[in-house]
């Protein structure tokens, strides 16, 4: 039996969380592995619970200013990846997730410094 997730509420919660974030080392240390775990810009989008919500349709676009760098699609699992952007990143990106039909959901801003980050509610 397949898991059924919810879907996005309408209603923003104005919550999001730096899933993973690191500063970049100024010099490699010897012997230890300090490279980054994703290689591009990851977002996900889950319940306060850490469920992800069906995603199903929805896109996100991503803007460094007022330039648009990249769209992409969800998966239905709530995860969204950006392969244009190298993590870690080192500027501020603003995130616009949309539904099927071009709603506008959620907008956040994404700090430099992460891999991964997570829109809450």
């Amino acid at each position: 039996m397949a898991i059924r997730y919810p879907q996005p509420p309408l209603k923003d919660t104005k919550r999001s969380k730096v899933l993973s974030a690191k500063k970049v080392p100024e010099q490699k240390l010897s012997g230890k592995n300090t490279g980054q775990t994703f290689p591009r810009l990851t977002v996900v989008w889950v319940q306060s619970s850490g469920v992800p919500f069906d995603t199903t349709g929805f896109f996100a676009r991503i803007y460094r200013g007022s330039v648009l760098v990249d769209t992409n699609d969800f998966d239905r699992y709530g995860a969204v990846r950006f392969n244009r952007i190298r993590t870690l990143t080192n500027v501020a990106y603003t995130l616009r997730v949309y539904s099927d039909n071009g709603v506008l959901f959620r907008t956040r801003t994404i700090p430099a410094g992460v891999q991964t980050f997570a829109i809450i509610g």
